[in-house]
């Protein structure tokens, strides 16, 4: 059969895009991933493989035919990815439930972790009581006295009280739910006494290895600056004060004490630079070496040591995986494609880790790397177009800066906005100062006092590298300070988010002016705020948030237990500043209740219910409730397994759960029966 015109034109299309279309698989392959992880309910796997089956015989079956060869190519990629998605799920083991009581933890020691105050433990395969060893582990907050030497590997033993994983603050907030779930872990606590060690490490030396660099590092550099260098050369940093982590994300510098693709492109820049550098001093392996090949192959090694020392997370590992098809390039004297690289990277940390989809340090990660090899695409034209001289070495250097921070911030600033509620506007000015200082000289000193720290010399470049790190904490300070340098954005849709997604992709992978198709969507994406009607009241699990919105102003009701991630729970959900409720704001509170109008319609914020309070369309109280009237009432009994949110229509209240936005998924964690105080007492 013959082709048609139209399928004749789109084989030109494809030709002309220079297999640009088969980057587009890999997107398809999340897409099939989110929508598993979007579903209510638990597909069946031999559903999901039987469509995977009949959407891969569609392919050689229709390879014929332009049009419906990339449909059936896009289908099986997607449907690739939802059965691996289902897959995952089905052979991680499920929550244990958990006693309420007090329990004697024991179990080995997985990790050791500094906090500001204190520090934390994580248990592997941990024994509750005389229960058999969970399949999960368990985190552990310790007392802040607690100054037990532990280390990773030790058998320890430590009595505490459990808590299962929270559920989001908001219907479709953070789930660490399923974070946890795909982490692992199933419960966090805290110690009630001394933590015992019973046996000394028996394994996990390389944790042990991370965790003795790590202390060494804080001990050269007291105070916070031993905290970052920590996290710049071990990934651990739990132990950075919230202070100073605050001025990072406020300036957007975040990313700075995120390990990434920046921080292992210096350490494998330094060494092959070095690498190459000394080779071409010793005249013999410059003459009859490959030195090129031989420093690639050093650097390559570097930064697989250093993608272990940091944890291997998901960031550094798209970083090295893309690092290793470039060293390939370099080895087989091809140019690396950066798009396809990028690609390749995307399906291994897909396949290896479906849930990292719908994690923000993937979606940042992946959408910031894209826009820099799509932007320097575009770019490259005029930047060879500027004028020789002296001039143009420094000028290329500051157009590199500018455009580098524009186009990784720009680009992963909606999914920030998305899963923190907040954008940063000065991050351009911050990463020009910040980024070239900690490639100069934070890094390569922190890399020195690595290599110096077997001769216990390390404070040697210890002490440099805390005067780049005192100036990177100056740099943000500084600029967290400016005015308006951190704007909250209202709650973003996911089907906001996910045009937001299409319209990057579209721009980033086509060539030519196709790339303006992608402008639409983005364009959709970052406007559908301003297009959905946001909640009007929010109750958080527990009910130990409770905020109106009215008039404008966003009235907050914070109890004493209330985590300040569930206190900026509101400020996620509508975007500003708050108020506390009972202040100058438009309610109206005494003893008993706060009442409001919202559309013409009274809200009331319930203490004690009185017979006015059945006169209200919602009623929303931190206790438990029981009212002879009509009236819609969120209670403590509403938010028990998660949280809530209403709208005050004119004519009618909805209310959306938690329950009702998850569904019933293996990692949604149901809250047990709880009566009312008045009833167990």
């Amino acid at each position: 059969m013959l082709h048609t015109p139209v399928h004749h034109h789109f084989d030109l299309f494809l030709e002309h895009q220079h297999g640009r279309f088969t980057l587009f698989l890999p997107v398809f392959l999340a897409v099939g991933m989110l929508a598993y992880f979007d579903l209510t309910f638990e597909p069946s796997l031999a559903w999901s493989c039987a469509a995977l089956a009949a959407t891969v015989a569609a392919v050689p079956a229709l390879w014929r035919w332009a049009i419906p060869r990339a449909a059936a190519l896009c289908a099986a990629s997607a449907t690739t990815g939802f059965t691996l998605a289902c897959l995952a799920t089905a052979i991680v083991p499920p929550f244990p439930d958990l006693p309420r009581h007090a329990v004697t933890l024991s179990g080995r020691l997985a990790a050791v972790e500094a906090l500001p105050e204190g520090q934390r433990i994580t248990l592997a395969a941990a024994s509750l009581d005389d229960a058999p060893p969970l399949a999960r582990s368990v985190r552990i907050r310790l007392r802040t006295t607690d100054a037990a030497p532990l280390s990773p590997g030790d058998l320890v033993q430590v009595r505490a009280m459990l808590r299962p994983p929270a559920p989001p603050d908001y219907p479709g907030g953070r789930d660490t739910q399923r974070e946890a779930f795909f982490d692992g872990l199933a419960a966090y606590g805290f110690a009630l006494g001394p933590a015992q060690r019973l046996s000394p490490a028996a394994r996990g030396w390389w944790q042990a290895l991370r965790t003795r660099v790590a202390a060494r590092l804080m001990a050269g550099l007291p105070g916070p600056r031993g905290a970052i260098a920590a996290t710049l050369l071990t990934g651990i940093g739990t132990a950075i004060p919230p202070r100073e982590r605050a001025a990072f994300q406020d300036s957007g510098l975040a990313h700075l004490l995120a390990v990434a693709g920046l921080h292992i492109g210096i350490v494998m820049g330094l060494v092959f630079a070095t690498t190459r550098f000394g080779l071409a001093a010793w005249e013999h392996a410059a003459l009859y070496w490959p030195t090129r090949q031989i420093a690639a192959l050093a650097a390559l090694a570097s930064g697989a040591l250093y993608l272990a020392l940091t944890g291997a997370h998901v960031p550094i590992m798209r970083s090295f995986a893309m690092a290793c098809l470039l060293t390939l390039g370099v080895l087989t004297g091809r140019r690396a494609v950066s798009l396809r690289g990028l690609a390749l990277a995307a399906v291994a940390l897909l396949v290896l880790s479906p849930a990292s989809v719908v994690g923000v340090s993937f979606q940042m990660s992946f959408s910031a790397v894209l826009a820099l090899i799509a932007g320097y695409e575009l770019a490259r034209p005029a930047l060879a177009r500027l004028p020789d001289g002296w001039w143009r070495r420094p000028l290329l250097h500051g157009a590199g800066l500018v455009l580098t921070s524009l186009l990784a911030g720009t680009a992963s600033m909606p999914f920030a906005a998305y899963h923190f509620g907040r954008a940063t506007l000065y991050y351009v000015p911050a990463n020009m100062l910040a980024v070239p200082l900690t490639a100069a000289w934070v890094m390569p000193w922190g890399l020195a006092s690595l290599a110096l720290m077997p001769l216990g010399l390390e404070r040697i470049a210890l002490v440099p590298m805390g005067w780049g790190i005192s100036m990177l904490q100056a740099v943000a300070h500084t600029v967290a300070a400016w005015h308006g340098a951190v704007v909250g954005v209202a709650q973003m849709p996911a089907w906001g988010l996910a045009l937001v997604a299409a319209g990057l992709a579209w721009a980033g992978l086509w060539r030519g002016w196709l790339r303006l198709a992608g402008v639409a969507p983005l364009l959709a994406g970052l406007a559908c705020p301003l297009l959905v009607h946001p909640p009007d009241v929010l109750v958080t699990p527990q009910a130990s948030v409770i905020a109106l919105r009215v008039g404008g102003h966003t009235l907050v009701e914070a109890s004493a237990t209330a985590t300040p991630f569930e206190v900026q729970a509101p400020g996620r959900v509508w975007g500003g500043t708050t108020e506390p409720l009972g202040g100058t704001g438009p309610a109206t509170c005494t003893a008993a209740a706060c009442r409001a109008s919202i559309r013409g319609r009274p809200v009331v914020l319930a203490q004690r219910p009185d017979a006015a309070t059945c006169a209200a369309a919602l009623v929303v109280s931190a206790s438990w409730l029981h009212l002879p009237c009509g009236a819609t009432v969120l209670d403590r009994s509403t938010v028990a397994d998660g949280s809530a949110e209403a709208w005050v229509d004119p004519d009618a209240v909805r209310v959306l759960t938690d329950a009702t936005a998850r569904g019933r998924r293996p990692w949604v964690v149901r809250a047990r029966p709880a009566l009312p105080m008045a009833l167990t007492e």
